[in-house]
C-alpha cells in the first residue's frame, strides 16, 4: 500500500497547503487521483459546513475569495459535482498537477505512486484582459 502527498503550490512555487492519504493502491490513474484529493476536501468540509470552502475548483454558486471560496450559505458539498468541475478544469489548464517532477498531461495516465508520492497541484489564474 502506498502513501500519497497532496500538495499545493503558486505558479512560482511557494507551498500552499499539504496533506497525506495513506492505504491507497501502488499505481492509480491522474483521474483516480483527482477524485481522491476532490472527495477528501469535500469530506472535510462537510463535517463542519460553512460559508467558506478551501478546495482545488470553484464550487457551483460560489464566489472566488482569497484563498479559497465563499458560499452563499453554510452547506455541503457534493463531492462527485467537485470531482466532475475538477476533471473539466484539467482538461482546460484550469491546473495542473506534477507527480515527481514531471508534469501529467492526461487523466488515463497511470501514476506510480511508489516512486512518485508526491503531487503537486498548481492552480493557474486568468489573467485581467486575458
Amino acid at each position: 500500500m502506498a502513501t500519497v502527498t497532496f500538495r499545493d503550490e503558486t505558479a512560482a512555487g511557494k507551498p500552499l497547503t499539504d496533506w497525506e492519504v495513506a492505504g491507497l493502491p501502488e499505481q492509480m490513474t491522474v483521474r483516480e487521483l483527482i477524485r481522491l484529493r476532490i472527495r477528501e476536501e469535500a469530506a472535510r468540509h462537510n463535517t463542519r459546513p460553512s460559508d467558506r470552502y478551501n478546495g482545488l475548483v470553484r464550487p457551483d454558486d460560489a464566489e472566488t475569495d482569497l484563498n479559497g471560496y465563499r458560499l452563499r450559505e453554510p452547506r455541503h458539498i457534493d463531492w462527485q459535482r467537485q470531482a466532475e468541475i475538477a476533471e473539466r478544469a484539467f482538461l482546460t489548464n484550469g491546473f495542473f498537477v506534477l507527480a515527481g517532477e514531471r508534469q501529467v498531461e492526461d487523466l488515463e495516465e497511470v501514476v506510480d505512486l511508489r516512486g512518485d508520492p508526491d503531487l503537486v497541484f498548481i492552480k493557474l489564474v486568468a489573467l485581467v484582459g486575458g
